[in-house]
């Protein structure tokens, strides 16, 4: 293995020149969502960026397509917010 990065806090393995995508199917993490359930998410679909089904967000940056992105050392990912939730 190369390094972590952590996906809604937990650790996912990378092997170097591996997306974020392989890396999170290769743990078993399919559904992009929150992990709790109560969200749906993303899911990785066609691999090569033209759906745009794998969004994640990124601590502290802008969401990037999880199927296009190389894995980095210590990143912190998780399931992109759901639209109107937070607001009174």
């Amino acid at each position: 293995m190369s390094g972590h990065f952590f996906w809604s806090g937990m650790p996912v393995a990378f092997r170097p020149g591996e997306t974020i995508a392989a890396a999170l199917l290769r743990a078993g993490i399919a559904d992009l969502g929150r992990p709790d359930g109560h969200l749906p998410g993303g899911r990785v679909f066609c691999g090569i960026g033209a759906c745009q089904g794998c969004i994640v967000a990124v601590e502290d940056a802008a969401p990037i397509e999880s199927c296009l992105t190389l894995a980095r050392e210590g990143l912190r990912l998780g399931p992109l917010p759901a639209l109107g939730t937070g607001h009174d």
